[in-house]
């Protein structure tokens, strides 16, 4: 206690020197807590949207140019066993106009399952029929944010816009579903699929979302669809089939590297602090020469210096890991604030930011108090 009071005591004298020594400190702890937290954050969000996709969905894409994947190709994956729902989708970008409004917005074709399998809700009107598909009907249903750019607060049911020029009626608009991986579910259109095959050019269905029954069965069905479209395509790398959860796993790997580096990044500023206390501490050293050989000639042994430097240099960084930690937290609730992102707190982070703080106080502060131990106390009195 008595060392920890002189410690004290000797920073309280020194309080500028003192707090720009801490200033490396406190900047690491807050960067690896801001970091972490934006990181960790970004990893949930992305879980979040990925999940309310639907883990028991899978997505079977044709990603070769040359594969042609028909609606009756579709029928074939209906059959295998364990199926609920399937939706067929062909999609493109097109121009829808009212008025002087007009917006360029993603169009999905599709049929009547979509609603099911996407767990989507509707906000006013209905949604596509299969009879729709089969008359190949002019009809629409708008996503939330494509509504209101066309039609602001009023309501769009009944009817007609512009679809690259074709005149559409709207029967449905849909509940907003937010961002998911950085684009916009809300600023679409959905048409049946036979007139987006129209509108897109092609009788090529792109995406196909299938509904399991049974979530625990997901990976056997999946197997069961890979070997259907291997016997439709032929080629295993012109399609692929994919999860949810395979996305959800994917995306925080990704995240979790990324928030790795970041903290990393930050960590090494705590490097660069415990540079900065090694250094003053000494400064220290040479400044309280004589007061270590008068402290050393009245009895003190080696042990007692180097724990009081020692001590010096743990209070120093403990001080900067306490206010550093109070000063990630508040400038991740400002980031936040002022940017809108999730963040997600971390409390072992923070422990482990200032454990590792402390450590840097420990493993820079040995060289100045091993140093300060040694000198001869003759030597030292005589200091000038």
């Amino acid at each position: 206690m008595q060392t920890l009071k002189m410690a004290l005591k000797s920073i309280k004298a020194n309080k500028i020197r003192a707090f720009l020594t801490m200033l490396g400190i406190i900047i690491g702890v807050s960067s690896v807590i801001v970091m972490v937290a934006i990181g960790q954050g970004s990893t949930k969000q992305v879980q979040d949207q990925i999940g309310s996709l639907g883990t028991n969905v899978l997505t079977v894409t044709v990603t070769g140019s040359d594969v042609t994947f028909k609606e009756e190709d579709v029928e074939q994956i209906q059959a295998v066993d364990g199926i609920e729902e399937i939706a067929p989708t062909v999609s493109g970008r097109v121009t829808i106009k009212n008025g002087r409004s007009n917006v360029q917005v993603s169009m999905i074709g599709t049929t009547s399952s979509y609603l099911k399998v996407r767990d989507l809700q509707l906000q006013s009107g209905r949604f596509i029929a299969d009879l729709d598909h089969e008359n190949h009907s002019k009809i629409a249903v708008l996503g939330s944010e494509t509504a209101q750019t066309l039609f602001g607060f009023g309501d769009p049911v009944g009817e007609y816009v512009k679809v690259n020029g074709t005149s559409y009626k709207v029967v449905g608009v849909l509940e907003s579903v937010g961002s998911s991986l950085g684009t916009s579910g809300d600023s679409t259109i959905i048409v049946p699929l036979s007139t987006g095959q129209r509108l897109a050019s092609t009788t090529t269905i792109g995406t196909t979302y299938v509904k399991v029954e049974n979530e625990d069965m997901i990976n056997f069905i999946s197997s069961g669809i890979e070997r259907t479209m291997y016997s439709i395509v032929g080629d295993a790398d012109s399609y692929s089939v994919s999860s949810q959860k395979d996305l959800m796993e994917t995306a925080s790997s990704v995240n979790e590297t990324m928030t790795l580096m970041l903290g990393g990044s930050a960590a090494i500023s705590l490097i660069v602090g415990g540079i900065g206390i090694m250094n003053i501490m000494l400064v220290s050293v040479s400044e309280r020469t004589k007061e270590i050989g008068i402290r050393k000639a009245i009895g003190a042994k080696r042990g007692n210096i180097l724990l009081q430097f020692l001590i010096e240099s743990m209070v120093l960084s403990s001080f900067g890991g306490i206010i550093g930690v109070g000063i990630g937290i508040v400038s991740a609730q400002i980031f936040t604030l002022a940017t809108g992102t999730a963040i997600t707190y971390s409390v072992s982070v923070m422990l482990l930011s200032f454990a590792f703080s402390l450590l840097v106080g420990v493993l820079f502060g040995v060289f100045p108090a091993n140093k300060a131990s040694k000198l001869d106390p003759i030597q030292a009195l005589r200091y000038e």
